[in-house]
This record gives structure tokens, sequence and C-alpha cells, in this order.
């Protein structure tokens, strides 16, 4: 999609260039800045003809008898700049690609304003792309949309300003339906966001579904006839997964030393930062990405070892025999050897890149680990999950021990989701410690607050509760029951998280007592038989999409990708979320919804991290 809007909307050889060479300019805006960068590198940019790239709020110098080829989202302010840049006259033409459909009144705007200044005719094409996301690898995309779970869970927002933000959402989510061309069958928990937005999106496509030039053809992106099932989640379904520290290599990159849009500087070996590129190109990172940390350092040693014998057995080809007479039927021999050797060597030099690569991040990763003891949170962590409580002596040793401000944070807030009851003492000593840490305790008062909301929810009875139910979602929009719903079946045995418990069953499609209550929408039927069971609904679903609102991580994509793959016969599940977030980042937008509420926390400088 991109490569084709990169030549002028040609169509492409097999050979992924179009026909003619034409050389091009490449206008974007910060949006569609980090769509490119994850799918496309510079050098690749060369290939398809395009010589110069700038951001469009940059001053450009006019560059004529060149076309452009622009990209950015459809705003008043991107329309104004192309106005601006055609009357001009920057360049030859102007090819403009807009990240989702261009709303009618903008269109109208960049007509007028283009006529006005007598330059329509340098617009040669408009093309909407639907493209409003970012896609990290094959089956994991973004939105890109900032504090969705602040928004969403925002006290004092309206429902204009939620409606909004589930707009926008809505917007995303189509773009990833397009461009992959499927009608899903949508299923959700009911109730708060996620439900909205699966109402809002099935009326979207029913709408689009009408419109006669519809992009979804039967047939469809994805490889099989049958259509997937999208399912969606709001992040309050399992808070925890978001604060959690977790063990294993792809979490761990991205956590602890900020993994964004696949890219990663960390220090060099001989100091000095250095910029590394973690994607599907990378072989070491695709298959090791989802071992615990251990496992990846036993495995960069084993192919260290292995490189090193490759090394060896190719100088011992080309070295000739020791003391030999010299004759020619060795020389022949002694070519082959040659040319063969000369062939693997670029092989063998991109190994040892990604050998070394891998063994700077691992370095770095571990002196982290040690100095803040990682592996013991995460370890402490997922006990604390699976038996629903911890020992108050070791509860308050890991918050006196190691780790930083955050760390100790994040510990407490799991703490407080994995117990069943809140013991007051134990919370106030838990308060204590995290205080003499100098740790802001918003977001902690945050969850307890929350949650205790909840227990006294659980111990009302019933005809007062729905009282306490109103007055609770005017309060605190609709993240109430999820928080504690279900903290003891989190992490059954085997350590899959709810969500990807819940997906296996939406895809297996037999009645189970979990999902039966879950909302069920197909787009393509006819509105009035909404809610009738029919069977093509039920599944079983080869193909699925799972879509996290408010902000998912790379330890839900990893353990959805282990459910595909675990699957006889394998399965294809893609998940996305409005945006990938770091454990920090998480409770940093807990910390500023407590103070929304007018939690601060005593003692401490709210700002501290």
């Amino acid at each position: 999609c991109l490569i084709r809007l990169l030549n002028l909307n040609q169509p492409i050889h097999p050979s992924g260039t179009a026909n003619e060479e034409v050389y091009k300019i490449l206008i974007y805006d910060k949006f569609c800045q980090n769509i490119l960068s994850p799918l496309i590198h510079v050098k690749d940019l060369r290939k398809h003809g395009v010589t110069l790239y700038f951001l469009i709020d940059k001053d450009r110098k006019p560059v004529h008898d060149v076309p452009a080829v622009y990209f950015v989202q459809a705003s008043q302010v991107n329309i104004q700049r192309i106005v601006a840049d055609a009357s001009r006259s920057l360049y030859d033409s102007f090819h403009l690609n807009f990240s989702s459909s261009i709303p009618r009144p903008l269109l109208e705007d960049l007509a007028s304003g283009t006529l006005n200044s007598n330059s329509l005719d340098r617009i040669s094409k408009v093309h909407d792309q639907y493209l409003e996301f970012v896609t990290l690898e094959d089956d994991l995309f973004s939105l890109a949309q900032k504090s969705c779970y602040v928004q969403l869970n925002d006290p004092s927002a309206g429902d204009r300003e939620i409606e909004e933000i589930v707009e926008r959402i809505v917007s995303g989510l189509f773009c990833v339906l397009a461009t992959l061309a499927v009608v899903p069958i949508i299923r959700c928990p009911r109730g708060g966001p996620a439900e909205m937005v699966a109402m809002a999106l099935d009326q979207r496509l029913r709408d689009h579904l009408l419109s006669k030039n519809n992009l979804f053809t039967e047939g469809g992106g994805l490889s099989s006839f049958q259509r997937p099932i999208l399912c969606l989640f709001d992040r309050n379904f399992e808070l925890s997964v978001g604060i959690q520290h977790d063990f294993r290599y792809r979490p761990l990159v991205h956590d602890v030393l900020g993994l964004r849009l696949n890219r990663l500087n960390v220090q060099g070996e001989k100091g000095g930062m250095k910029s590394f590129e973690l994607d599907s190109s990378d072989p070491f990172w695709v298959t090791n990405g989802s071992l615990e940390f251990p496992e990846v350092a036993v495995e960069i040693e084993s192919q260290l070892t292995k490189y090193k014998k490759d090394v060896d057995e190719v100088n011992k080809r080309t070295g000739g025999s020791a003391g030999a007479e010299f004759d020619g039927t060795d020389l022949i021999g002694n070519t082959k050897h040659l040319m063969k050797a000369v062939n693997s060597l670029p092989e063998l030099t991109e190994r040892k890149q990604v050998i070394d690569k891998h063994t700077n991040i691992a370095t770095v990763l571990l002196g982290e680990i040690k100095e803040r003891s990682l592996d013991s949170y995460a370890k402490k962590e997922n006990d604390m999950m699976v038996r629903g409580g911890i020992d108050r002596a070791e509860l308050l040793a890991m918050l006196k021990g190691k780790g930083t401000k955050m760390d100790k944070l994040r510990f407490a807030i799991i703490y407080l989701i994995s117990s069943e009851t809140i013991n007051q003492l134990e919370v106030e000593s838990v308060e204590a410690a995290l205080r003499e840490s100098e740790v802001d305790t918003t977001a902690f008062q945050y969850v307890k607050k929350i949650k205790s909301l909840n227990v006294s929810l659980a111990s009302a009875n019933s005809a007062s509760r729905s009282n306490i139910v109103d007055w609770a979602e005017k309060l605190y929009g609709q993240s109430i029951s999820a928080v504690t719903a279900g903290v003891k079946n989190l992490l059954s045995s085997d350590r899959q998280l709810m969500m990807t418990r819940t997906v296996e069953a939406l895809m297996d499609g037999k009645p189970n007592p979990e999902i039966d209550s879950y909302l069920l929408l197909d787009p393509r039927a006819p509105k009035s038989g909404a809610g009738t069971s029919s069977s093509h609904l039920k599944g079983p679903f080869k193909e699925a999409i799972v879509f996290m609102v408010g902000g998912g991580n790379y330890v839900e994509y990893g353990s959805l990708h282990e459910l595909a793959k675990s699957q006889q016969p394998v399965k294809h599940v893609i998940y996305g979320t409005t945006e990938i977030l770091t454990g920090v980042e998480f409770v940093e937008q807990l910390t500023v919804l407590g103070q929304k509420m007018g939690l601060g926390s005593v003692g401490a400088p709210s700002t501290s991290h």
C-alpha cells in the first residue's frame, strides 16, 4: 500500500517498483512519519525514486519539474499548508494522500483554496489511503492515539468528549479493516469503552457497506474465505498486565530500554549511544522475542559459538593443507573452496552483526536487571497474581530493597490488585514504605479507591446497589467492575493471561459461561436480526484481530502470539491497541487520573518518578 503511494499510486511490478523511474519528493507530517518509519527505511525510499523528504511544517524551497507525494493526516492545518505550497508552485505536480478519508468540508477548502490561487491544475490526484495506524510487525499494530486510558476514565469527561475518542478509535480500526479488506464478526464484553467502540464500529461498517464504492469486496485479504473475529477489550479488563514487570525478552527490551517504533537507543560497548532496529528483518528478534531473558543469553552464546565454528570451517577449507606438493588438481579444488568461501562471507558478516547487536542489548539489559533486581519483581508479582497475596515481610522487603521508585510503585499496585481483601494495616505499611522511598503514591491511591468502591459494591445489598453503581459510574467512568472482576482467575496455572484465554474461547466458539454474555455484532447481517445466534457467527474462527482500548503492551502481544502458534492447525491472531505503553507510561496515566480525582500523595513531591 505504502509502496504504491510512493510510486504515485501506479500499479507495481512484482519486483516492487513501478513502471517508470520517476524522481519525486516525499512530504509528510509527524503522524504519518510514524506510520512510515517502521515499514520503510531510508534506503528503501531511494529504491522508489524518492530523493528528498521533508516534514510538511518545515519551510521548503521550490523544486521545479519534480512531482511531490504528500502523505498527511486530513486536518485544517495540513490543507492550508498544501494550498500555500501549491500557490507558490513549489513542485511540478501534487499527489495528495490522506491517511484516512478526507471529510467533505476540508476537500472543499482544498478546492476553493487552490482555485483562488490559480493552482488547481497542479493537484494531480487526491487519495484516501486508510492508513491511520502504525504497523510494528506483521501481526502488531497501534493507532498511536495518546492517553486514551486517561481520557476514557476521566471522571470529568463529558459524553461529547468520550464520543470523540470512541470515534477516533473507530476511524483507526476502520482503516485497519479496510487495509485487510475484511468485515469481521465483532465480539466484546458488555459495558465500558469496548462496547462503545464495538457499537460505533458496527454502525460505521454498516453505513460503509451500503455505499456504492465499498472497500470490502468479497473474498478479502486474509487467507481463508471465512471471516475473522474481532475481539475488543478495554484496558480495565485486565489492568495488571499493563503494570506488571515481565521477564521475557521482547517486553523487557520495550519496558526497560524504551523500544519505540521498532527502534532502540542503547549505550554502546565503547560508550556513546547506538541505535538499533528490531523488526521482522532481524531473525534473532523474531525467533527469541518471547523467551525468558536467561534463555536469550544462552541462545546468543550458542549462536556465537556456531558462528566461530563456521568461520573456522571456512578458514580451514581455504587455507590449503600445509606442506603439500603443489599440483594442478589441488588448485582446482582450492578454487572451488575459495568461491564457496567468498559466497558465504556476506551471510557470515550479517550473522555476526545480529549477534553483536543482541549481545550489546543483552549486556545493557543485564546491567539494569541486576541493579533493579527486576527478576525478583517479575517473579514475585507473578506469584502474587497466582496466589492472591504475599507474605507481609516479603512485601515490605521488596519495597525497601532495590529498584527505581516506579518499580516499587508498580509492585505495590500489583499487590493491591492481587489481594482479594484489603487489609487496612498492611496497606498503610505499604504506603509508609513507599513514602519512605519518596514515591509519589497517587496512582496507588487511585487503584485503591476503585478497589474499595468495588468491595463496597459487592457487600451492599442489591436494592441499594443500583444507586451505588449509578453514583460510581457517574463519578468514575465505567471502570468499576473491571478492576477486581476475576482477579483470582487472571493467571491460571500455566500462566495464560485472562485476555488470551478469552480470545481462545471466542475463537473456539464452543458454549462457555465466561463469554456467553459477550456482545455479538455482525455488520453484514440485517439490523433486525441482531442478537440472533446463527451458527456461522459462533465460530470456530481461524483468524482473529484482538484490539485493546486504552493501551496495550508486548506482554499481551507475546501471549497471543504463543496462543496462535500452539493451536492445531496454527491460527492467525493480529494484536492491536490504541497505543503501546510501558509499565511506567501506564502508571503515569493512572497517576494523572488520581490527580484528577484529587488523590494526592502526602509528603512527596507530586512530580517524582
